[in-house]
């Protein structure tokens, strides 16, 4: 062989392993042996070591500001610590210093993308306290209200874990939705987000007029595009290849680390606070609680799709259930008297000026209510001294338990699994920091 047709530095790339001749070292390249055929160095393992990576403050993916603080060996997820507190608010400090009324604007930025159902959650704790029974009418738009916005809720986790595994066209199919609903919670309560809609004895406002008919249809086409969605994940190979055990934890473990709501269910655990201990009208609703089997990202995807399949049903009940009446209690102790009342009459000016600047007064006592909400068992602990104002006020965020058990899920998983897992748990910020 003419030396033009030898490789780099005069080796034969065609020469086969032991044609060097007996005794001599294989051919060097730059200093290095080569290791024979070129299939043996591709099956060789490549070189790793133990690797601490930051995921976030600031990661699109963790869908706020939250630090993971991840160990990684190789690809492989050895340990996890999550580093939370950078949205602090100071929510139960801040409830102490306000009224009892004045509170519901803070509950709103708890789940802000469900913010009446933690309207609803508050006013049916201090409502125990006081020992106090709503209009039935109220019930009713306490329960339709709540369930519209579940569906808020799933369909921004879905869209979202669609979007960050890829599928843009169902991001963009849940922000169709959702806006279709925000438009009617805006007509509802003046807000399409911080939808503060609830009080103390009662809802703020009726339905407008004609409320009902264009909810229904926001409803039907809602519901289309929930099915549309499923097709296109339920089925999609990525999709599956991404969410399908992976994230896995098991019903027993899930107990033991308090889990609740759609990711508690997932697991095969069918626990739901509506059915347990119905509050409000839930005992009169007929609907299912989905529950998985795998406790995976991809079960978990499947409880928020039929949730809001449920929850459409629970609507369309409050809708042909519901009959016209009061929306608040008349007990000017706990509800701001008629504006034409404070207008034109002395005992409707001070009613409504005492409320203001003193507040309501709640029997003193402390109570534990817990609601289903959108996460799971949204819980108050509240501690009335008398006065106008909550003596001590705690929360119980459904979504605390989840964050706290990513380390569990994640050790082992691939670094790349972490992403669906933390879509499915659907970690709010404002809930689990406060």
């Amino acid at each position: 062989m003419s030396t033009e047709a030898k490789g780099v530095g005069g080796i034969d790339p065609l020469a086969t392993p032991g044609s060097a001749g007996a005794g001599q070292p294989p051919p060097q390249l730059g200093g290095a042996t080569l290791a024979g055929p070129l299939e043996n160095e591709l099956d060789a393992p490549l070189p790793r070591k133990r690797m601490t990576l930051n995921m976030g403050p600031s990661h699109p993916a963790t869908h706020g500001v939250t630090r993971l603080v991840v160990d990684l060996n190789g690809e492989n997820i050895e340990g996890m610590k999550i580093d939370i507190g950078y949205l602090h608010r100071g929510f139960e400090k801040s409830c102490e210093n306000v009224t009892w009324t004045q509170v519901f604007p803070y509950t709103d930025r708890l789940n802000y993308v469900s913010s009446i159902m933690n309207n609803v959650g508050f006013a049916l704790g201090v409502e125990k306290l006081c020992r106090l029974d709503i209009p039935e009418r109220a019930k009713y738009l306490r329960v339709l209200s709540s369930e519209v916005h579940r569906i808020c809720d799933h369909l921004t986790l879905v869209g979202a874990m669609g979007m960050e595994l890829g599928a843009m066209t169902v991001f963009l199919y849940a922000v169709e939705a959702r806006d279709l609903i925000y438009d009617r919670l805006a007509e509802l309560c003046g807000a399409r987000l911080t939808s503060n809609y609830a009080r103390i004895g009662g809802v703020a406002r009726d339905l407008p007029e004609g409320w009902v008919e264009k909810m229904t249809q926001s409803l039907d086409r809602t519901m289309t595009l929930v099915d549309e969605i499923d097709a296109l994940l339920a089925r999609n190979r990525i999709f599956i290849d991404r969410t399908r055990n992976t994230g896995k934890i098991s019903r027993e473990l899930a107990c033991e680390l308090g889990f609740t709501g759609p990711c508690l269910r997932a697991c095969g655990e069918p626990y739901d606070i509506r059915k347990a201990a119905p509050y409000l009208v839930y005992d009169r609703m007929e609907f299912d609680i989905p529950v998985g089997s795998n406790g995976d990202n991809f079960d978990r995807y499947l409880m928020r799709i039929e949730e809001m399949r449920q929850s459409n049903k629970i609507i369309r009940q409050c809708f042909e259930q519901m009959e016209p009446g009061e929306i608040i209690v008349p007990d000017f102790r706990y509800a701001l008297p008629p504006k034409p009342l404070v207008y034109g009459t002395i005992e409707g000016v001070m009613a409504h000026f005492k409320l203001i600047m003193e507040g309501i007064k709640v029997p003193a006592g402390e109570v534990y209510s817990y609601t289903e909400a959108a996460n799971g068992e949204l819980g108050f602990y509240i501690v009335s001294d008398g006065g106008g104002r909550p003596y001590k006020l705690g929360l119980r965020a459904p979504g605390w338990p989840m964050v706290a058990a990513l380390p569990y899920m994640m050790k082992g998983a691939l670094l790349s699994d972490l992403i669906p897992t933390y879509d499915s748990i659907n970690m709010i910020g404002g809930e689990v920091e406060q």
